[in-house]
């Protein structure tokens, strides 16, 4: 029999809080130059809060950025332990340069080229103070977007991994070791690195032991990030995933929630982090054409008859050129 945390493949997306929806469609495009592959709203409550969707080249599971922009609603955070410290994208170590460079051109201030476990990599934030970094992945042969100041070749890839922020490492150990069989491969100070399978891009989380910071919000809000979600391939192994972690009395699981795009359920980790399952059996193009992805704003089948009611609250957005031809 199957343990149902082989099931997990690696990371399927990462999704966050962030500031105004122009101010993020215009961070991640052209400072981040990835591609906006999904306009829709948020599903849960009842406020109207866009849901944006950005991917490399081939818009793939595990290369997915998405954010819910607050800052119309007025709904703030606080930033803390318990929450995603750093998002990470997976480049090519030799685009360091070049990315130290683009995002000085940007006014985004870095940490310069650093080095953690043997790689090298630079963080930063977004405008509204979400924590990222690229990192040098040589064996990541995803195919990057390419933009007017961003290469192909000096392009994200995909994901990399993210870093969590836990005042206790004990309990969350337990949690990926022995539950997950994420596989301990060392730390560097307070930061210790997990693999999920073999590891490497898509595959990397990282715990950074804060025992004296305060917790943070769980919340949505302005610059608060919200959750790490990982791939797994379809319902029935979500099905005996929550069942198997509810077996460590981790009881919190939700039921399975329908996201359109993917069937996910959710659980509270030890440190406060959200973890999401979620499948990859249906993808982002049931909906629009694969080479028109992005281009219109797309609700549920559930919520079109509340189509004029959620938009007009929406912010006016400009899209980035591509999607406009």
């Amino acid at each position: 029999m199957t343990n149902p945390a082989e099931y997990i493949k690696g990371i399927h997306h990462l999704t966050v809080s962030v500031g105004s929806a122009q101010e993020d469609i215009d961070f991640v495009t052209q400072v981040l130059g990835m591609r906006m592959i999904k306009q829709t709203v948020l599903f849960d409550g009842a406020a109207s809060i866009y849901h944006l969707y950005y991917a490399n080249a081939d818009a793939e599971v595990g290369s997915v950025w998405t954010t819910f922009p607050f800052k119309k609603a007025g709904v703030h955070g606080r930033r803390g332990s318990g929450q995603i410290e750093t998002s990470s994208f997976s480049v090519p170590t030799d685009s360091l340069e070049f990315w130290v460079k683009h995002l000085k051109n940007h006014g985004v201030e870095n940490s310069g080229i650093i080095e953690r476990f043997g790689q090298k990599m630079i963080t930063f934030e977004d405008r509204s103070g979400i924590g990222m970094a690229v990192v040098g992945e040589d064996n990541d042969h995803r195919n990057a977007w390419q933009t007017d100041e961003i290469s192909k070749e000096n392009g994200i890839r995909g994901i990399f991994g993210a870093t969590i922020r836990t005042r206790d490492i004990i309990e969350m150990d337990a949690y990926m070791t022995k539950m997950l069989n994420f596989k301990k491969v060392g730390h560097d100070g307070n930061f210790h690195r997990y693999h999920i399978k073999n590891g490497g891009a898509m595959k990397t989380i990282e715990l950074h032991h804060v025992p004296d910071m305060e917790q943070g919000s769980w919340t949505f809000g302005v610059g608060i990030p919200h959750h790490i979600a990982f791939a797994t391939e379809k319902d029935e192994h979500n099905l005996e995933l929550k069942a198997y972690i509810e077996g460590f009395g981790y009881t919190d699981v939700t039921e399975l929630k329908d996201r359109n795009y993917f069937h996910s359920i959710y659980n509270r980790t030890p440190s406060g982090v959200l973890f999401e399952y979620a499948t990859s059996d249906i993808g982002f193009a049931i909906d629009e054409p694969a080479d028109l992805l992005g281009h219109q704003l797309l609700l549920p089948p559930v919520f079109e008859s509340r189509r004029s009611e959620i938009v007009k609250p929406l912010e006016a957005i400009q899209l980035p050129k591509y999607l406009n031809k």
